[in-house]
């Protein structure tokens, strides 16, 4: 008895305890959520130079701002009479101070807070640079309006002095703070009236806003050597492709077939060929599993490799659409530059593949040298690759399986995707035509040479 009127006494504490923490809560929301971070918020900016100055406007959702004390009637409703002090407070703290704007490499130092206003959370001016600055130049809202301080939106206005509005500029942004995935939409008005348009996640890292040539191929030659490294999928078929042909003459047809085809494929991607729709993504990631499976398998059946480049070349098809996903993401770094930054890519893919190939083949030699058969190895390796390639296969599948698949409307987008798509398969024949004639030639080449060198052996003796 005694022990129940504790438990009872402990029940009915814990549940004035949790009374009063609602009350608190309900009593006091800005001093529970003041410090929470967004799971994700959106950032809009323009960036334009002009004259002798730069211009970027900027538009955060106040729910990032969450530091920052501002002046609140009722049960959290903004004053917006008094709130420009905390405003421009919030643009220095978390804008002005994670922008560095650079002209010509340069940084941009020198920078004065214009203008800063609230707006609604329904207000649409950011559609155009114009209708921004017409829009952060009105009055404040009036304080009859009802909006609470975490729905509404802070737009800022930065200027900076520069030599030239011809200058070469770029940005980094280090906006990530502001929520745990902050994503920013950056339009730069190049002086022409031209537009270059950046969406990317997080901070990017030096941005070039209006990149030459050669600045925009750069970037993306590290980005396709970036690629190879991190595209596990991509290392485990280069692997499956090696593990039985370790030599230089036997590496070439294949490493050469493989090139060929994914590039076919990325720079087919780059001018629209691939379809838009949903299911083509989860599609792709499903084949690429497979050949992975397939040439695994291929190499503990032990099959013949004479051929092998043919197969590599159809997989190296599905392989290049791969890469023209995150090609397609990052286009945006090209500037006008679309040709020049899908070559670059492209070159950055063959010398991560390069680079990859030079570390496997002395390691797997060494392994089937001093550690193991070279077939009982081949098979165990082969095996282990099939074995997780298998199970990205099943969960790719499921994930496609959860798209409807429909026909397709005959209409003029229909008949010209379809155009496209039999130009590239003329393109594929041809090309499959040409390699085939040319390893033919080789290997007859090869085979001459050899024959040489056995009837100059038997004539010695």
């Amino acid at each position: 008895m005694k022990y129940l009127n504790i438990l009872k006494t402990a029940s009915v504490t814990l549940i004035a305890a949790r009374l009063v923490a609602l009350l608190v809560l309900v009593a006091f929301p800005s001093t529970t959520t003041a410090h929470d971070i967004p799971s994700r918020v959106t950032v809009y900016a323009f960036v334009k130079p002009e004259g002798n100055e730069l211009t970027a406007l900027l538009r955060v959702p106040m729910e990032a701002l969450g530091e920052v004390s501002f002046p609140l009637r009722g049960p959290g409703f903004l004053q917006f009479s008094e709130a420009q002090f905390a405003a421009n407070d919030a643009a220095r703290i978390y804008i002005t101070e994670s922008l560095q704007f650079y002209e010509n490499g340069e940084e941009l130092t020198e920078k004065e807070l214009q203008l800063t206003r609230i707006s609604l959370p329904s207000n649409r001016s950011f559609v155009d640079y114009e209708t921004a600055l017409e829009n952060i130049n009105e009055p404040p809202l009036d304080d009859s309006i009802d909006l609470f301080w975490r729905q509404g939106v802070l737009d800022v206005l930065v200027t900076y002095p520069i030599q030239s509005e011809d200058s070469e500029f770029s940005v980094n942004p280090e906006l990530a703070t502001l929520s745990d995935q902050t994503t920013t939409v950056l339009r730069f008005i190049v002086p022409n009236g031209a537009e270059r348009v950046f969406n990317y996640l997080g901070n990017p890292g030096l941005v070039d806003l209006d990149p030459r040539w050669h600045q925009a191929a750069l970037r993306f030659i590290f980005m396709g050597f970036e690629h190879i490294l991190e595209g596990i999928d991509h290392l485990l078929f280069l692997f499956c492709l090696v593990i039985p042909l370790r030599s230089i003459r036997a590496l070439i047809p294949v490493v050469t077939s493989f090139t060929i085809a994914h590039s076919i494929t990325l720079i087919g991607s780059a001018f629209g060929v691939a379809p838009s729709t949903l299911w083509f993504p989860p599609l792709i990631e499903t084949l690429i599993a497979l050949s992975i499976v397939y040439m695994a398998f291929e190499n503990i059946v032990g099959a013949k490799l004479e051929h092998r480049w043919i197969v590599t070349f159809g997989f190296g098809l599905v392989h290049g659409f791969g890469f023209s996903f995150l090609f397609s993401e990052t286009l945006q770094f090209a500037g006008g530059h679309l040709f020049s930054s899908l070559l670059a890519f492209n070159i950055g893919v063959e010398l991560g593949q390069l680079f990859i190939l030079i570390l496997i083949i002395p390691v797997l030699n060494l392994l089937f040298k001093y550690f193991v058969r070279e077939r009982i190895g081949t098979i165990l390796l082969s095996a282990l690759l099939a074995h997780s390639a298998w199970h990205w296969m099943l969960e790719r599948g499921t994930t496609l399986s959860l798209y409807q698949l429909q026909l397709p409307t005959f209409d003029v987008l229909f008949w010209a995707a379809l155009m496209r798509w039999g130009m590239l398969s003329i393109i594929v024949v041809f090309v499959l035509w040409v390699m085939y004639e040319v390893f033919r030639k080789f290997s007859l080449i090869e085979s001459f040479s050899s024959f040489s060198s056995r009837e100059n052996a038997e004539a010695e003796n």
